[in-house]
């Protein structure tokens, strides 16, 4: 059986641009024909999709990295370069994604849910954009934009209609691979369960339809979450990492240990339980909840709510019964878990920072790329660029920030001095 993993790393890298073409005509009784090198072909992008077949992140585990195709390259006769294929990262739905500071900034709640975690880099112009009256031959091109490249972690949150919730061996396991085609690991230890596991229940005797499998049956589905601890909102026992996978549940199953050994009160489980959840999460307080004695077979403690037994059966159609009724109201009178995203900020623009060696850094997408030309030796790409450089507003930037006239300006790997303007 496949590890479960609900946590990992993503490298995310787009591909990158293909190069413009510096190329010029050359046919017969055409002495002097003019530029024809193409473009470069743009880099692909890498998405986040979410894909209810993927039911864990244990591909990432071992293999963090994706990255989209590259961009070809212009060639001459205005052949413009192909664009790189984009890269599509298929993800569990419910998964969360995160910056390197822990900020969240993606929730991949719903079946197709997008988010672009890298956007693979443009391709560079050919040396036939640059030609104008004043520059008939250009001959320079645009350099290759390389593709964003970035660190996320993913975490994810089943998506479940109901959520089995007691402390460790309080029989929830056994319960779920009574009624579900679900086998999680039991025994008759604490902690047995330590990752969840997942069931679907069809029931056939006439419930409500609100979702129906292809026999006309009403399904829900069960998540295991491994056993809770005194202590688990503040982590203990691995307390985060499992109580995320209670938050999106429409229906909470609390499941009291009629035979405790050491005998806690099952009136007292629950309330400890009920705690943990709310201190996790204020919102679970008003989550719909079903309270039942657990391990009625073998119960020595006092119990006066519902009880059942996954091993002889006792209560179990009664339980699965109301269960059934809470998650159809749920379906009916709760909004769906919406996607949301944080944008971020966005690359246009340039900056200016002063380094501690004295250089100025001008930071900006559009300030790369005025100053990624093939060849910046040549006079004419050099014009062209300082012209750019100039509508972009570098000039003023500079002069607004302390620049003095031999300071030395950096953008990119490009370096030259500043002279102020008289």
């Amino acid at each position: 059986m496949s590890e479960f993993v609900d946590e990992c790393q993503l490298h995310a890298k787009g591909g990158n641009g293909g190069a413009g073409c510096v190329s010029f005509r050359r046919e017969a009784h055409v002495p002097r024909g003019g530029p024809d090198g193409g473009d470069g072909g743009h880099g692909g992008d890498v998405w986040l999709v979410a894909d209810r077949n993927v039911a864990s992140l244990l591909a990432f585990r071992d293999f963090p990295f994706r990255r989209a195709a590259d961009g070809t390259h212009g060639q001459g006769r205005k052949r413009h370069g192909r664009n790189g294929d984009d890269e599509l990262v298929r993800v569990p739905e419910g998964t969360t994604v995160r910056d390197r500071d822990g900020v969240a900034i993606a929730d991949l709640v719903n079946e197709g849910d997008r988010w672009q975690a890298a956007r693979g880099g443009r391709g560079g112009r050919g040396n036939v954009r640059f030609a104008s009256n004043r520059l008939r031959a250009p001959q320079f091109a645009e350099q290759a934009e390389p593709g964003e490249e970035h660190w996320f972690g993913l975490e994810l949150k089943l998506m479940a209609d109901v959520a089995l919730v007691g402390f460790p061996n309080a029989g929830k396991s056994t319960f779920i691979s009574a009624v579900s085609a679900a086998r999680p690991k039991v025994a008759s230890y604490p902690f047995t369960t330590l990752t969840p596991s997942l069931g679907v229940v069809r029931l056939d005797d006439g419930a409500r339809r609100d979702r129906v499998s292809p026999q006309g049956s009403f399904e829900m589905v069960l998540a295991d979450v491994p056993g809770l601890i005194e202590g688990a909102a503040e982590g203990k026992g691995l307390g985060h990492q499992f109580l995320r996978h209670v938050e999106r549940a429409r229906v909470l199953l609390i499941m009291a240990d009629l035979a405790e050994l050491t005998g806690r009160d099952p009136h007292e489980q629950v309330e400890v339980l009920l705690s943990e959840l709310v201190r996790y999460n204020p919102e679970l307080a008003t989550r719909r909840r079903l309270v039942v004695g657990a391990k009625s077979d073998v119960a020595h403690l006092d119990w006066d709510g519902p009880r059942v037994s996954a091993v002889t059966g006792e209560g179990v159609n009664s339980v699965l019964g109301n269960l059934r009724n809470l998650v159809s109201e749920a379906r009916e009178t709760d909004d769906a878990p919406a996607q949301y995203v944080v944008h971020r900020p966005s690359s246009g623009g340039i900056a200016v920072l002063r380094l501690a060696d004295g250089i100025f850094e001008i930071e900006g997408r559009q300030a790369r790329r005025a100053v990624a030309l093939s060849d910046l030796t040549d006079p004419a790409a050099l014009a062209w660029a300082q012209r750019r450089l100039e509508k972009l507003g570098v000039s003023r930037a500079l002069a607004r920030n302390g620049a003095q006239s031999g300071d030395l300006v950096r953008i990119g790997d490009f370096e030259f001095t500043y002279e102020a303007d008289v």
